[in-house]
């Protein structure tokens, strides 16, 4: 197998509580960043960004979706409290990857969307291609106008996904994939009409 391969056959996610310090920063980060956009992109419109969420700003953003949870569903357990105010402090960094998707003249929002998709799963590998260790979630503070909005994310853009990201503090395990029997069909030629 060539390294591309071998890194294809090995990327796995790690659960979030089992990525520990350090992550990636500085230049290393900047070297990852720059291999996740180089992605497919019609019409080299960039539809996408990222906010590097860590360190303090990181807690604050906790504490905050924590407030507003409760100011949604009332009194919160100290469990869920805890869960929401560690929310962003799960892994010493998570990159939120937004989608800037929109109407154009030209390029299908679709096709926007799918560049959205394809430099998360970017960044993942290069994340990895660097000797880290990251998880793709996206919870509901992905989908909270609210919550986005404490991010700065516009009501016109959409989380793609949170990337949690750090050294992977226990091996990753297997999980069963798809049968290729299940997924993969050949085309057939259109009959008569």
């Amino acid at each position: 197998m060539t390294s591309v391969q071998d890194h294809l056959a090995t990327r796995r996610s790690i659960p979030i509580p089992a990525l520990a310090a350090p992550a990636p920063e500085g230049d290393e980060l900047a070297r990852i960043l720059s291999l996740a956009v180089r992605v497919p992109d019609h019409g080299k419109l960039a539809p996408w960004r990222f906010i590097l969420i860590r360190g303090e700003p990181a807690a604050a953003l906790g504490r905050a979706v924590a407030g507003l949870a409760e100011r949604r569903e009332g009194p919160l357990s100290e469990a869920r409290r805890a869960f929401e105010e560690n929310r962003f402090i799960r892994a010493p960094l998570v990159v939120a990857v937004v989608s800037t998707a929109g109407p154009h003249v030209k390029i299908p929002e679709w096709e926007q969307v799918l560049s959205a998709g394809a430099v998360t799963m970017n960044l993942i590998h290069a994340v990895h291609a660097h000797g880290y260790a990251a998880n793709w979630i996206t919870e509901w503070v992905s989908y909270d106008e609210d919550a986005k909005a404490l991010l700065g994310v516009s009501p016109e853009e959409k989380i793609a996904g949170f990337i949690y990201i750090g050294t992977p503090s226990e091996p990753p395990s297997e999980r069963p994939r798809p049968a290729l029997a299940d997924v993969v069909s050949e085309a057939q030629a259109p009959g008569k009409v």
